[in-house]
């Protein structure tokens, strides 16, 4: 596929019984090679992976995840285990555990609501039913409030209005660009278009105050709610530039943010990683693959620069 900006791709003849029969002798008998496990996980695609599950629970009778988790540990078991779910069940994992964790993790939240195609938050909200036992709006809803809240369930909402909304430009010539006088319809607008039609209204945004919609959000608003608009504002410009951004920004502090890192290295390897790895370098002037070289160690290090594909 010409099309497929992903780094993770399907391994050509792949043999699930044999990848499996693998993972079990590098698991079994002294210490775990790491090594065979990194490079066989990382080389295959989710799909390859699921079918890899099955044939181990087949010749052994248990669940590869468990077996994996018991002989693995820190990161390195964290991102392994990261790799072995489905896509939609990973973010619907991921959401669950932002909001019934300890405090609610709203940097989750506004990251997967954000950059999900409304197709995906669908699959979302269906798969969190069924493996998290719960309903995602009630649970965003009793975890959440104010126009932080209102967003977040606006982008749960999977009907995106596709037309061009002639209202819009309208509100912003009448507020003159001030996204602090009508907060509650930036919002709207914010939470109920799609993409395409968002770039045009940040346009229009430009030319009447003179200002970046980013630059007035950032003066109008704060906290949580700041956060999430300019996820949703940066995601409809270029998703794969928000990734990077929030990649670079995991890294490039005292002390790496590994559960970001690791989330967005798995969860766009099949999506844009092509993307993210070009906007990174155009935006920071190194290399994605670098940049994780520096700042990661062992396994996990090295199982990370495998998903990233390459150096730019």
């Amino acid at each position: 596929l010409a099309s497929y900006r992903g780094s993770v791709k399907d391994f050509v003849n792949c043999n699930a019984k044999q990848d499996a029969e693998l993972l079990h002798k590098a698991m079994k008998g002294i210490g775990t090679y790491e090594d065979t496990i990194l490079m066989l996980l990382a080389s295959r695609s989710n799909n390859q992976r699921q079918e890899i599950k099955v044939e181990y629970k087949k010749a052994h009778g248990k669940d590869l995840v468990s077996a994996l988790k018991s002989e693995l540990g820190g990161l390195f078991e964290t991102l392994v285990v990261a790799l072995m779910t489905p896509p939609i069940s990973y973010d619907a994992s991921q959401l669950h555990k932002a909001l019934k964790g300890v405090g609610t993790d709203d940097d989750v939240l506004i990251e997967i609501l954000a950059s999900r195609t409304c197709a995906q938050i669908k699959d979302i909200v269906k798969v969190y039913k069924k493996e998290c036992g719960g309903k995602l709006e009630k649970d965003i809803t009793g975890d959440t409030s104010g126009n932080f809240q209102k967003l977040l369930i606006m982008l749960l909402q999977v009907n995106k209005e596709r037309r061009r909304d002639k209202r819009d430009t309208e509100l912003i010539a009448a507020g003159k660009g001030k996204v602090g006088t009508d907060e509650e319809k930036f919002i709207n607008i914010l939470g109920n278009r799609s993409h395409e039609h968002l770039r045009l209204v940040f346009d229009a945004y430009k030319k009447v105050s003179g200002n970046d919609i980013e630059d007035s959000i950032e003066g109008a608003t704060t906290g949580n709610l700041e956060n999430l608009m300019l996820a949703v504002v940066k995601c409809a410009k270029s998703v794969p530039a928000y990734f990077a951004e929030s990649l670079y920004r995991s890294m490039r502090r005292a002390g790496t943010d590994d559960q970001t890192l690791m989330r967005i290295m798995v969860s766009r390897g099949e999506t844009d990683m092509l993307d993210i790895r070009a906007c990174f370098k155009k935006m920071y002037g190194a290399s994605l693959y670098t940049t994780i070289q520096e700042d990661t160690t062992g396994d996990y290090g090295k199982a990370l620069l495998y998903l990233c594909g390459g150096n730019d």
